[in-house]
């Protein structure tokens, strides 16, 4: 399919474009090839969309601290080990129990409208069910449009590594090898850290 550009255009390049065809079709198929490449990895952050990512993580634990009755905050999803963050509140008081338990926090900064996100949602509930000993969070930016932007997220999903609420670590993307290799380190420095019982 071969169209004349000339009616867009002005001055010497309508002449040119009027001159030669220009390929849409094989332009466009170009085009979505990039862009399909580019957001296999991450999404760029668009905030101010207010879609949930409770719709794409289904072993979520959702934790609200208002005292309100919010179901949609209140509900237990089947499976994994992973905690929705919705509130600053909630975010304080996850860093506050995995500083109390010893635990290294994976926040996983995501949103409803990312595909790379929806895509890595299921490998993260995995990893959150065999790495008992760190503790998993999900980030709605949409949700936390600020603190996001307080984190310095540029795209999703954004994986931060926090131990005692300091970073010690970052992933970009959704690179299943990559995380998983990230996770493993930390997890096996972490046990290696802890201190062993005596034996009497």
């Amino acid at each position: 399919m071969k169209i004349k550009m000339f009616g867009l255009m002005g001055g010497k390049a309508r002449e040119r474009a009027s001159s030669s065809s220009f390929c849409l079709l094989e332009w466009g198929l170009n085009l979505v090839t990039a862009a399909l490449n580019w957001k296999l990895y991450w999404c760029p952050l668009k905030m101010g969309i207010s879609d949930t990512v409770r719709s794409l993580f289904p072993c979520i634990k959702s934790h609200s601290t208002s005292d309100g009755d919010d179901s949609t905050h209140n509900v237990e999803f089947a499976g994994g080990n992973v905690s929705l963050i919705t509130t600053k509140e909630s975010w304080d008081q996850k860093l506050a129990e995995a500083k109390k338990e010893g635990k290294i926090v994976i926040a996983n900064f995501s949103a409803s409208w990312c595909g790379p996100c929806r895509m890595i949602s299921p490998f993260y509930c995995e990893l959150s069910e065999k790495y008992l000993s760190l503790m998993f969070l999900t980030v709605d930016v949409d949700e936390l449009t600020e603190f996001s932007s307080s984190w310095d997220i540029k795209a999703t999903p954004t994986f931060f590594f926090l131990e005692d609420g300091e970073q010690i670590d970052k992933l970009v993307g959704a690179n299943k090898p990559e995380l998983q290799k990230k996770i493993t380190t930390v997890a096996d420095t972490h046990v290696a850290c802890e201190p062993q019982p005596q034996p009497q």
